[in-house]
């Protein structure tokens, strides 16, 4: 079976799976033991009421029975006029087009709403993730891994949040692999708004994908759902900077119910955006330092052209002030400089993206 993508062909196979989808207590996990027991949206609707009481309750049964409800038929409307434009397509669970790696999940979705390439589902990838408040240099290494990895061929899937997530797109879209968009709202809206321009260049070259029904606005409980998504599609995910609460634990948990591999970055001891990060190498993520080791990680072959670093001379301050994050005072003491000349300094490093100014008064190194 084809994606679906036209209106003459579609409208009333499309009907069945918006029916099933829209179904009052089934999520994909009854509807896929549904459609195993009785076949395709068309003949589980055709089933009388007695058969399907011995597959589910009676009060699924008696829904499958009814005529279809109105929010089935105006989501049918609204999707194929959304079909109409190009670049915008529907996978079924049924289609040969459908990301098999999101086949070997617990609960795959009924239906994905796609804009762009479509086959980008469908190839190995890296998800990368983290924190939506991250560093400047979390943020850095967010897309010069994505950048390394997309160069070596490999998408990178991400949930175009703030922070990380946006500058993992970014360095995707740098590499011939692109990058994949796992969204949390309808296909026909983007959030956060700060990364409309980002997810209209991820639609043209790389692919944005949901399984939740057009129009469906930002709601907090489809975001953490949405993150099953994000591992499934990806041979590995890559945690790059995450709090000791972060969601972004939530999708390395799932990566490892799923089978995948989890690779996190480590950083200061001192860091709160490294305690995520630690806490998930202490449960047996890979630690990983570069995308180097994440292509070995994945027996990868190719791997990544070795670029060797410009030689640059390392400002005394940026010496003194070393990898770990370090108040004013303790800088002062160790570069033997006078407080004045010392934050006048500080301010030229960080204008330069050296150096980034923390909550608390203290300074850390970019790079």
């Amino acid at each position: 079976m084809h994606a679906l993508a036209t209106t003459a062909d579609t409208a009333t196979e499309l009907a069945g799976w918006l029916r099933l989808q829209h179904l009052p207590g089934v999520g994909p996990v009854a509807a896929r033991a549904l459609l195993a027991r009785f076949g395709l949206p068309p003949e589980i609707f055709a089933t009388p009421f007695e058969a399907l009481r011995e597959a589910v309750p009676a009060s699924v049964a008696r829904a499958i029975v009814q005529p279809p409800k109105p929010v089935a038929n105006s989501q049918l409307e609204l999707t194929l006029q959304w079909l109409q434009r190009p670049g915008n397509a529907v996978l079924t669970l049924a289609d040969a087009a459908y990301p098999p790696l999101l086949l070997e999940i617990a609960d795959p979705p009924l239906l994905l709403y796609v804009r762009g390439r479509a086959e980008l589902l469908s190839r190995p990838g890296v998800a990368i993730i983290g924190s939506r408040n991250a560093s400047a240099q979390g943020m850095q290494n967010a897309a010069a891994f994505a950048q390394a990895l997309s160069m070596a061929g490999l998408t990178i899937i991400s949930g175009l949040a703030l922070g990380i997530d946006t500058h993992a797109h970014e360095g995707g879209l740098r590499g011939a692999g692109g990058t994949v968009a796992v969204i949390g709202t309808g296909a026909d809206l983007v959030y956060p708004r700060r990364n409309l321009d980002l997810a209209q260049r991820i639609a043209e070259q790389g692919c944005i994908v949901s399984e939740y029904a057009l129009g469906l606005p930002a709601m907090p409980a489809n975001f953490p759902r949405r993150n099953r998504l994000i591992s499934g599609l990806a041979r590995g995910v890559l945690v790059i900077e995450a709090a000791a609460q972060s969601g972004s634990l939530i999708t390395a948990r799932l990566a490892g119910e799923q089978g995948r591999d989890v690779y996190a970055l480590p950083g200061s001891i001192h860091a709160t955006l490294a305690k995520g990060c630690h806490a998930l190498i202490k449960q047996g993520a890979k630690l990983v330092e570069s995308a180097d080791d994440v292509l070995q990680e994945l027996q990868w072959l190719g791997g990544v052209p070795q670029v060797p670093p410009a030689v640059e001379d390392e400002p005394p301050l940026l010496a003194a002030l070393g990898h770990d994050p370090l108040d004013a005072d303790t800088l002062a003491a160790r570069s033997g400089l006078a407080m004045g000349a010392l934050m006048g300094e500080l301010l030229a490093l960080e204008l330069a993206g050296r150096v980034e100014r923390l909550p608390g008064g203290l300074f850390q190194r970019c790079k």
